[in-house]
């Protein structure tokens, strides 16, 4: 067993560049791996000759192996050192993803994309951990700031990147592009960071509780993923596994609490900082997320962009918060984080309500206008709200702080997805119903309207059918009214568990716990 932890000095100005680039490519590449797979599955499904249906485990299989694994990076960074975990991560993630662009069906796929996923777990923690390690206390807010731009950009890159790799090269290179950027990622990071190897401890393995997460995240996730395709709670299979996911995660609360070495340390719950600054930081997440699931679906469906166009018009997210983030990260260390998070959730608000106005005239700017402007809140919530999480905890504590918050927003990522589109999709049909009763023939308003079709020699069925797709987009653009107008207040409701947390003023993430308030 290595001795105590020591405080390690912050590294040189030029080493500390690139390792801030090596790690944050590591970030990126994972990131992006959650979102790249999901415009290609069609071209996976019909290439490995399976329904698109089928197809969609390719998704899920590397969301729950992920989900289970990132909040055991505590345990595994103490079992194996910190910049070993990390090192091994993103070599194991280089294997994994060379292994899925070299399958040759579904379940050589599936299995490849469930090994990727369990050993990307600890890489995102870990790469925020170990970044803070190399940067002077007073220059934390620019090292999240660093860290954070990752996470904005990738989320945005990774549809448009797997379309066109897709559509010109073939679907195995958006796994085989990990490759270069991870083994890069991994020299680098060893040699900056070999000598800065935390101490290990031989834990003894929480079975039980290993046990316990792997069956109620895995059935949570299973349950997101699947739900809105089996109608939710229509289904006897979502019940069962909302049920598993339920009793399963009380049993495993109550083991880890008493559990003397816990696989996952629920006891930074205790801290009102880490509790609340992870009920804003996941819960805002989700929302976000669950908007930016169904904006392009909304796109692509029913305005007639391609998946490149609604790309583009999304895209401009990053601008802002690319150009803001390092202002921000700059400012951090003698502002008020819960100043600046709130500056972040006023700006989704009016976003979300500036979006609840579109309607099916809209041109490509109004769309990219808000999408701009969403940057300011980007660059003002990551940054602010990661410093309210982990403030005050010693550095040996932050990969399981980092781990926890982490595994939290990332569920709470895919709830806001499953659950906005499950919003928009019946609200529509709420709408389409309504809407419907004024195209019947006898309707004077409806029947202007087919009179112009038959002038056009369109028969009388043609004319309905066309004026049922138009009833049907109409229905899902104010179906997405709703949800934007829905997402604005959540917004603004979530200010109030920013402002239970804490003040730290100027004190860093990661200062030692007796310096928290």
């Amino acid at each position: 067993m290595a001795g105590p932890a020591t405080a390690q000095p912050p590294l040189e100005p030029g080493a500390r560049r690139l390792a801030t680039v090596a790690l944050s490519l590591a970030t990126f590449m994972n990131v992006l791996d959650t979102t790249i797979a999901n415009v290609s599955l069609p071209n996976i499904a019909g290439d490995l000759g399976v329904s698109p249906n089928q197809g969609t485990w390719v998704i899920t299989s590397f969301g729950v192996a992920n989900a289970i694994a990132v909040p055991l990076t505590g345990w595994l960074s103490q079992r194996f050192g910190q910049v070993r975990l990390f090192v091994s991560s993103v070599v194991l993630f280089v294997i994994a993803s060379l292994l899925c662009g070299m399958a040759t069906s579904l379940e050589m796929l599936i299995a490849a994309r469930v090994l990727q996923g369990a050993v990307a777990g600890p890489m995102i923690p870990l790469s925020q951990a170990l970044l803070l390690q190399t940067y002077p206390r007073e220059k934390a807010g620019m090292a999240l700031a660093m860290w954070s731009m990752t996470t904005l950009v990738a989320p945005v890159m990774g549809p448009i990147l797997g379309g066109w790799l897709s559509d010109n090269l073939s679907w195995p290179w958006i796994f085989y592009i990990n490759g270069p950027v991870g083994l890069a990622a991994a020299w680098v990071s060893w040699q900056l960071l070999k000598h800065r190897e935390t101490p290990t401890r031989k834990l003894p393995i929480d079975k039980v509780g290993l046990i316990l997460l792997v069956v109620w995240v895995g059935a949570l996730q299973i349950m997101l993923d699947k739900g809105k395709e089996l109608d939710w709670f229509a289904s006897g299979e979502i019940i069962a596994l909302a049920v598993v996911a339920a009793v399963g995660c009380a049993l495993f609360i109550a083991w880890e609490l008493t559990e003397d070495h816990p696989v996952v340390d629920l006891s930074l719950f205790a801290r009102p900082n880490f509790l609340f600054g992870v009920i804003a930081l996941a819960t805002g997440y989700g929302v976000f997320f669950g908007t930016v699931v169904v904006m392009p679906l909304w796109l692509q469906q029913f305005m007639g962009y391609t998946a490149t166009w609604a790309g583009l018009v999304t895209a401009p997210i990053g601008l802002l918060a690319l150009l803001l983030s390092p202002f921000v990260g700059k400012i951090l260390p003698r502002s008020d984080p819960r100043r600046i998070a709130t500056v972040a959730f006023l700006v989704f608000a009016l976003v979300s309500f500036m979006r609840s106005g579109f309607s099916t005239g809209i041109a490509p700017v109004d769309v990219v206008i808000p999408q701009v402007i969403q940057g300011i809140a980007m660059a003002c919530f990551f940054i602010p709200l990661v410093s309210i999480v982990l403030s005050g905890l010693p550095m040996e504590r932050i990969p399981s702080a980092s781990g926890v918050s982490n595994f939290v927003r990332i569920t709470f990522g895919a709830f806001g997805a499953s659950l906005m589109t499950t919003l928009w999709e019946r609200r529509a049909a709420l709408h389409h119903e309504h809407l419907a009763t004024h195209i019947a023939p006898d309707n004077p308003l409806a029947g202007q309207a087919l009179d112009s079709l038959r002038a056009q020699g369109l028969d009388l069925a043609r004319g309905l059918a066309l004026l049922e797709r138009e009833v049907t987009v109409q229905a899902f653009s104010l179906a997405v009214n709703d949800v934007f107008w829905l997402s604005g207040w959540l917004f603004l409701a979530l200010l109030a568990t920013i402002w239970l947390t804490r003040p730290i003023h100027s004190r860093p993430a990661g200062a030692p716990a007796d310096a928290a308030h």
